[in-house]
């Protein structure tokens, strides 16, 4: 383990954040197939609320989440 990046990323905002992301993407690509991309798309734009518009909030989550886990914290080493 680094000195300088003590833990850097392994702490519980990474992987909920991973686990977001993934989830959202598995969603995605499942409606593509079953359904086609511009369907997708057109569900995207309209102004219902679809999975797809959750699965973009849930990107948007999981980045949020990350970037909360990698942030630079204090933490010294004991």
């Amino acid at each position: 383990m680094s000195p300088v990046y003590r833990r850097r990323g392994k702490n519980w905002y990474t992987a909920m954040g991973a686990l977001f992301l993934i989830m959202a993407g598995i969603v995605l690509v499942r409606q593509i197939i079953l359904w086609s991309p511009d369907f997708v798309l057109e569900f995207l734009l309209n102004s219902d609320i679809t999975n797809e518009k959750i699965s973009i909030g849930m990107i948007g989550f999981g980045v949020f989440m990350i970037v909360m886990g990698f942030r630079k914290g204090h933490d010294e080493a004991r």
